[in-house]
């Protein structure tokens, strides 16, 4: 058996042992990158180890118990990506702003106190009933890497010494394998009282916000809406457009050129039915028939005169 390398192009090899397979993770400290500063916020220099060759399927606990000896893990970003790094630690020290704004004492000496408003009770809206959707591991590419941040940065130099035996897997709760496509293909197809209750509850919410949004809508029966500038909204219909809102119309392209007002047509007389009665029908067909052969006659006696003057020319 071939001795394997301890470290490849500055990359601390870690093997690691499955069932029947074996697996190998390269890892070395985080860089400090010199052009983007808010990304080093991110990712703490000294306390960061970057993994290269992480297994598919693997999830933040199974990193997290595969280096437990190690230290405390604190965080494990998968497929690092800056844009998504930024806008969480941004909306952390959102967070931490508001809960210092929170926790700020409100100088009631130099503001003068204000009357306060009653505040009516507005309905609360109706929840949508979620699908059940059990926890599922994410699959990424084969080859991803990941970044995991400990607590101290005595544990990254534990976790890049070279390991004397393979380390075995973690095994977490979530299925994997064949049982995780099952478990997603049951996760796809719920049962119809799930679906009934969830498509109950989404339309009480639609109808819920559809209202609400009527209510604070500037539509008001007989009143002309006006824009920004002063003018009233104006839209075509029928003979005269119709402001938005109810008011003053403005006459179509119809009416400026023939002066009609409308398009209505008039209505036809009603005419006595000729045929009421079975006979009055059978009458009316039998005249049809004998027209119909009195007519084919004279076109055969037509035919005969043409034949005698030789003007009949067929082809």
């Amino acid at each position: 058996m071939s001795i394997l390398p301890k470290s490849v192009s500055g990359f601390t090899v870690i093997p690691i042992a499955y069932p029947s397979s074996s697996h190998f993770i390269y890892a070395r400290a985080h860089a400090k990158s010199k052009s983007k500063t808010k990304l080093n916020d991110v990712l703490p220099e000294g306390r960061t180890l970057f993994l290269v060759n992480v297994p598919p399927d693997a999830t933040e606990r199974e990193l997290t118990l595969l280096f437990k000896h190690c230290g405390t893990v604190e965080r494990v970003l998968f497929d690092f990506n800056s844009a998504d790094a930024l806008a969480e630690n941004a909306s952390d020290s959102d967070e931490e702003m508001a809960e210092a704004a929170v926790n700020e004492k409100p100088d009631t000496e130099a503001r003068p106190r204000k009357k306060r408003k009653l505040q009516t009770s507005e309905p609360t809206p109706p929840e949508v009933i979620p699908l059940p959707s059990p926890s599922l591991r994410t699959l990424r590419k084969t080859g991803c890497c990941a970044h995991l941040i400990f607590l101290d940065s005595s544990s990254v130099a534990k976790a890049l010494s070279p390991p004397a035996s393979p380390k075995p897997w973690p095994s977490s709760g979530e299925p994997r394998g064949l049982s995780h496509y099952m478990a997603k293909y049951d996760n796809e197809r719920p049962p119809l009282d799930a679906v009934k209750a969830h498509a109950d509850s989404f339309m009480e919410r639609f109808e819920f916000d559809l209202s609400k949004s009527k209510q604070e809508a500037k539509y008001r029966k007989g009143e002309a809406i006006m824009d920004e500038d002063g003018f009233t909204l104006v839209t075509r219909g029928g003979a005269y457009g119709q402001t938005v809102g109810g008011g003053v119309g403005v006459a179509s392209k119809k009416f400026m050129l023939t002066g009609q007002t409308g398009s209505r047509r008039k209505k036809d007389k009603k005419k006595e039915k000729d045929v009421f009665y079975a006979f009055q029908k059978a009458e009316k067909q039998r005249k049809a028939l004998l027209d119909l052969k009195k007519n084919f006659e004279a076109d055969k006696q037509r035919v005969e005169k043409l034949k005698e003057t030789r003007r009949f020319k067929p082809y």
